[in-house]
């Protein structure tokens, strides 16, 4: 289970998460919803350990993300990933799963990147890769270590309609394993989908978290969660 207790994060004197707190069951797919600007990636970098809260607590399975035998769990996909473009995919995603202590094989980094739909691009310098490859590339990099739980930055973003159906078919497997998948997106429709619970994020506030129908109320989750931002905005 993951649970966030009361984070708080200031950056450059500005607060951008102000007293977060949910919990993500083991097992479920969370989507984590907001603005431009609400503290969504700084909120999921501290789920990881890349960055950490001035306050408040951030525990998977009741230890920290910062420790060793749960960075070993967990896989990232950012907003943005960098690679090393002279490499070829087949050959960064056997670079990333040597990053950790049970490494795959070469035969199972391909079978990963067919899984992922880019096979056929293996062998191609990633400097040549589209957007959407590179984002299928990201994804393989985040489950290659078969990680329990698995945090996305806006890993459909850039995707043509059948890239964003096959990635969700892959959550939904991963799911269907006992992973926990957490993930940013502002695809609302593809969050409706797939999602268990949702988190949504304003202004660095938690606005709210738990299960989609909760929420929704029989309204589609985009026109819901526009009304719901909108009211909030007004208010203010």
């Amino acid at each position: 289970m993951l649970e966030v207790q009361g984070i708080h994060k200031k950056i450059l004197g500005r607060v951008v998460i102000d007293n977060v707190s949910f919990t993500v069951p083991q097992g479920t797919v969370f989507g984590f919803l907001g603005q431009n600007g609400a503290g969504k990636t700084t909120t999921i970098k501290m789920l990881v350990g890349l960055n950490q809260p001035n306050a408040g607590s951030i525990l998977i399975d009741k230890v920290a993300p910062t420790h060793r035998s749960v960075r070993e769990r967990i896989g990232f996909m950012p907003e943005t990933p960098h690679y090393y473009g002279h490499l070829t995919g087949l050959e960064f995603l056997c670079f990333c799963s040597h990053l950790f202590r049970y490494p795959k094989t070469k035969q199972a980094c391909g079978e990963l990147l067919e899984r992922v739909g880019i096979y056929e691009a293996r062998d191609l310098t990633i400097a040549d890769y589209s957007k959407g490859m590179k984002q299928r590339l990201g994804f393989a990099q985040a489950i290659v270590n078969d990680p329990d739980y698995i945090f996305l930055d806006e890993p459909l973003d850039g995707l043509d309609p059948i890239g964003r159906l096959e990635l969700k078919k892959i959550i939904l497997d991963l799911k269907a394993q006992g992973k926990t998948v957490f993930f940013n997106s502002h695809i609302l429709f593809d969050m409706e989908e797939i999602c268990d619970q949702i988190g949504i994020l304003h202004r660095g506030s938690l606005v709210y978290a738990g299960a989609v129908d909760a929420f929704t109320h029989g309204r589609s989750l985009e026109e819901q969660f526009v009304d719901t931002i909108t009211a909030i905005t007004k208010t203010a």
